[in-house]
């Protein structure tokens, strides 16, 4: 097959494997070797930064991958993102879309608009179904699925998340420095993070949203610092545009606030990692080893749903080595 790209390629495929260049006054020809479309040698389910990050790694190694996504990264609300060097205060969407267009340049990486929805082992390596039915095949596969947020059932949070309701003080912390911020939880996690959130702001007030569970002497420490605690219960959140004005409470009466921190509860985004026999930690992520290899060989896992370190940078570096620990392997195990 020929065809032309808008980069004045030329692209003949339908032999073995790797590429042949080939340089012409007004063009450049490109011999692509990829005997199944079907079939790569590494799956990536994911496509935020993770994901991307991985697929530039594998790219970079000359390896055919098919990279899977549903568009529906978790931070599509955030309004900007923060602490990652040379991108700060980007928002989400322009670095990812930065991040898309630097992987496209890479030939042997292909993208696929969709949900994986089912994953077998198989003699050659793994099978991924997807929510249209088709199915691919790979040697390896990279889970950079995130995870899912788990927040508390009460009107307003939905909008309000990752834009004034918020769950990181490293992510977002400094924008809402100084201002008149909330905490929601209860016992012991509540209390770690409001002596964390104490760095950013002395305006903190922690909202238990019923009977505190907090311990005498816990109670007596946040006090100490001038951290109110507040028992109502919580009725709904008033906001504009996801930018939180008040708490309105079971008994009416409301308290004005900036910001609202919560440690949400989570879950895995994916379950097909768990479908075919990876472990999870007490919490809830992936395990993991130093090279993102899961318990399962051959299966790698990157970002959000391996790690409690949830920052865009942490994401990159977690799939970059994940591409590399997958491409070597692949490399010395075909040696």
């Amino acid at each position: 097959m020929i065809s032309f790209t808008s980069r004045t390629f030329i692209k003949i495929s339908g032999q073995a494997s790797g590429f042949l260049l080939f340089r012409f006054p007004s063009f450049t020809l490109k011999h692509n070797f990829m005997t199944d479309s079907n079939h790569f040698d590494v799956i990536i389910i994911g496509g935020s930064y993770a994901g991307l990050a991985a697929g530039m790694a594998l790219g970079r190694a000359l390896k055919t991958v098919l990279l899977i996504d549903d568009g529906k990264p978790c931070n599509r609300q955030t309004p900007n993102s923060h602490n990652f060097l040379t991108n700060d205060g980007k928002t989400p969407k322009e670095i990812a879309h930065i991040a898309k267009q630097q992987v496209q340049q890479y030939e042997t990486i292909h993208f696929f608009n969709g949900k994986a929805t089912e994953g077998i082992k198989i003699e050659s390596g793994f099978q991924i179904e997807v929510s249209s039915g088709k199915t691919f095949v790979a040697k390896k596969l990279i889970f950079a699925t995130g995870i899912r947020d788990m927040l508390p059932p009460i009107e307003g949070i939905d909008a309000c998340w990752g834009i004034s309701v918020i769950h990181c003080p490293y992510c977002h912390g400094y924008e809402v420095r100084n201002e008149t911020t909330g905490i929601l939880g209860n016992g012991e996690a509540a209390f770690d993070f409001s002596r964390l959130i104490s760095n950013w702001t002395k305006e903190l007030t922690l909202f238990t949203n019923g009977t505190s569970t907090l311990t005498p002497e816990q109670t007596i420490a946040l006090t100490k610092h001038n951290i109110n605690i507040v028992e109502k219960g919580i009725e709904h959140l008033i906001h504009t545009n996801g930018y939180l004005e008040k708490i309105i409470f079971k008994d009416g009466s409301y308290f004005l606030l900036k910001a609202l921190y919560i440690p949400a509860l989570f879950e895995q985004h994916c379950k097909i990692p768990r479908h075919l026999g990876c472990e999870l930690s007490n919490e809830g992520y992936i395990k993991v080893d130093a090279f993102q290899e899961t318990t399962v060989q051959g299966i790698y896992a990157c970002g959000d749903n391996a790690t409690k370190m949830r920052t865009v940078a942490n994401a990159v570096a977690m799939g970059a080595t994940a591409g590399i620990s997958v491409s070597k392997k692949m490399i010395i195990e075909e040696f």
